[in-house]
């Protein structure tokens, strides 16, 4: 594994802090329930608002900065300055208190548009840093390695509740950040010298953004995979944003108990990750998403009946499972598609199509859970995503091994 190959792989450890600690396990319990109250559903509706509004700004940005970033060459400067804006917000959280509603938003959709903003900039990398029979082995080794990032950054935050210090976690999870991106910072491929002047290239990235979108979408097979990515990474961005919520409200889960069932959902992540990196070039990406996707169908169905929090503990572990392995194998998937040179460009079209999918779910499940006082008709409602994506899926032409012996 080259220094590009690990520095690329030690983001994803890094940044697996925030997705852990932040958007899926901690902080949503922390401002659902402490900052704005849960009883009824409203912290649902909240954090719902929150995640569903960074996600539209990130959509709606990302093809034309992944343009932009391809046009002034500006690609790693972007990536940095993105990573920059959620690493302060997320150290701010540590001035939040109860009652602080309108304040906590602000600041999670700040942080959040840091994070998944950078994504875009990040996932654009792979076609350049791997040949292309490695890069579904590489891109779950991102996500493998970005599993271990969630274990040891949960591991320092239930040390830190155990203490009784909870808001020093988020300054922890901004520093582990910080610290594990420097080497992406320093060893992926460089910004190049020869780029258009930053107002020229905007004008270029948003002209060349449209053409992308549309070249896209006039290819049958590269719109059917769009729409079937759309509706089932609904799916799993809600089930990320909610699961811990869910399990705090409905099955009365305390922090321990939340950090425990991450924790074993992060391993089975990274075994699930690293035992399919293979299998995602020798069998095909497209076979690899759709086991993945009956996985996480059955996984919907489940938490809609479970009771006990020994079964939701088994049912969790088989979503981590899958969890790592249909981002992985997408991410491979769509590779496959993208012409040498606009990978910028492809990938930003591609954060349009994967941050759009985060709008709907968590409004949704926001939605219902506020309406019937229940969050369980929302977990049911995410099932379908995860089915119609599966149906749409199987019908795209492609998908198929990069490897041959």
């Amino acid at each position: 594994m080259n220094k590009k190959i690990l520095s690329w792989c030690l983001f994803d450890f890094a940044n697996s802090s925030y997705s852990a600690v932040i958007a899926a396990v901690i902080f949503p319990v922390y401002y659902s329930g402490q900052i704005v109250g849960n009883e009824t559903g409203l912290g649902d509706l909240w954090w719902g608002r929150a995640i569903a509004l960074s996600m539209a700004i990130v959509a709606i940005s990302s093809p034309f900065l992944g343009g932009i970033a391809d046009y002034a060459r500006i690609r790693k400067r972007l990536l940095i300055f993105y990573t920059l804006i959620c690493i302060s917000s997320v150290a701010s959280f540590y001035f939040l208190q109860n009652g602080m509603i309108i304040e906590g938003f602000i600041i999670i959709v700040i942080a959040n548009i840091g994070m998944e903003g950078g994504l875009v900039f990040y996932n654009s990398f792979l076609p350049e840093i791997a040949e292309p029979s490695y890069q579904g082995r590489v891109s779950a080794w991102g996500y493998g390695i970005g599993y271990a990032g969630s274990i040891i950054s949960l591991m320092l935050a239930l040390f830190l509740i155990n203490k009784g210090s909870i808001n020093i976690t988020w300054p922890m999870v901004a520093l582990f950040f910080g610290i594990f991106s420097i080497p992406a910072f320093m060893f992926l491929p460089k910004d190049s010298r020869n780029g258009s002047k930053i107002h020229r290239a905007a004008m270029d990235g948003l002209r060349y953004a449209w053409k992308t979108l549309k070249k896209i979408w006039s290819n049958r097979e590269q719109r059917k995979f769009l729409i079937a990515y759309l509706i089932y990474e609904d799916g799993v961005n809600t089930v990320i944003v909610f699961s811990s919520i869910f399990a705090a409200t409905t099955l009365k889960f305390n922090p321990e108990e939340l950090i425990s069932m991450y924790l074993i959902v992060q391993m089975t992540a990274l075994t699930g990750a690293f035992l399919m990196a293979k299998p995602i070039d020798y069998w095909g990406p497209k076979r690899v998403v759709m086991l993945s996707l009956l996985i996480w169908t059955f996984v919907s169905l489940a938490s809609f009946f479970v009771v006990k929090k020994l079964y939701f503990f088994i049912i969790a572990s088989l979503a981590g499972l899958g969890l790592g392995t249909v981002q992985a194998a997408t991410r491979a998937f769509y590779t496959q598609f993208i012409p040498e040179g606009k990978g910028s460009e492809y990938f930003g079209v591609y954060s349009l199509v994967g941050k759009s999918s985060a709008i709907l779910g968590p409004l949704m499940f926001g939605y219902l859970s506020s309406t019937f006082g229940s969050q369980r008709p929302a977990v049911l409602s995410v099932a379908l995503f995860f089915l119609i994506g599966l149906i749409i899926i199987k019908s795209v032409k492609g998908g198929g091994p990069n490897v041959h012996s």
